[in-house]
């Protein structure tokens, strides 16, 4: 099948199918060889070329490419198959989504990512791939002995991340996998670090040293009078003797030291 030239299609024409119009009304006509609604899908060995080589290879499309493409097993008696490009691999990601026509489970599609170089080290890309093959075909695929064909006909949709793919693809309620799983990751670890700096900072926050003076100013410790009280104004060698000058705190003979009552003081308190 060849696709038509644009020239064909009516003025306007935009090819926004759904996930069940691509199943019911294009792979499954393709499948069973019935013409599809409009004819403007190729058929792509798209394994044999890398996604941003594929464009080329249709007349239609800007920001999303679609292909009928046959899927090859990566090994003989297996049912994996073999997505191995040119420079690099597709590399499923996520679950499978179920397609539903009403009731029926009629295609299952997949979400795969275009990585560069070969497994495990490849450099991941902003090419998406969805892969839409059916449920139960109605016409089997063709086994011959020897045969590498896993499916005859799976339709794939290709587009670059950053473009209008992504946001007809959001639109349509189905994000990339990728992009859902990194964008957790970095909000998640955001509240691990946002966590631990707070437990960090509670667990490191040293008290405020003050010196007695600054305790003093802050009346931290009550009023001169009742620093003086317990030491001076009830001492009974000091009763008789309290008298202020300007030479010191106590006149007389019996002159007090102003660190002696603070240290005193302190040293009550801290055994209170």
């Amino acid at each position: 099948m060849e696709a038509n030239s644009s020239s064909n299609l009516p003025p306007g024409f935009r090819f926004h199918p759904t996930d069940e119009e691509l199943i019911v009304h294009y792979l499954r006509n393709q499948t069973m060889s019935k013409p599809c609604p409009v004819s403007i899908i190729p058929e792509v060995d798209i394994y044999k070329f890398d996604p941003w080589q594929l464009p080329e290879k249709t007349e239609f499309g800007e920001n999303e490419w679609y292909f009928f493409s046959p899927r090859d097993r990566k090994y003989p008696n297996g049912v994996r198959p073999n997505r191995a490009a040119v420079s690099g691999y597709w590399k499923a990601t996520g679950t499978d989504k179920a397609i539903h026509s009403g009731s029926s489970n009629v295609g299952v599609k997949k979400a795969l990512v275009f990585y560069k170089g070969r497994p495990p080290k490849g450099i991941k890309t902003d090419w998406i791939m969805h892969e839409y093959r059916l449920h139960d075909p109605r016409k089997p695929s063709t086994k011959r002995n020897g045969s590498m064909r896993l499916d005859e006909w799976v339709l794939c949709r290709i587009y670059k991340k950053k473009g209008a793919g992504k946001l007809l693809d959001e639109k349509e309620g189905f994000m990339d996998e990728v992009q859902i799983e990194e964008t957790l990751t970095v909000v998640t670890n955001e509240a691990e670090r946002r966590n631990e700096e707070e437990i960090m900072m509670t667990s490191t926050k040293i008290p405020r040293t003050c010196s007695l003076a600054h305790l003093l100013e802050m009346d931290y410790m009550g009023p001169i009078s009742h620093i003086l009280t317990p030491f001076d104004l009830h001492h009974p060698d000091y009763s008789d003797s309290m008298n202020m000058n300007q030479s010191g705190w106590f006149g007389g003979d019996q002159q007090i030291n102003q660190e002696e009552v603070l240290n005193h003081h302190c040293q009550a308190m801290f055994q209170f």
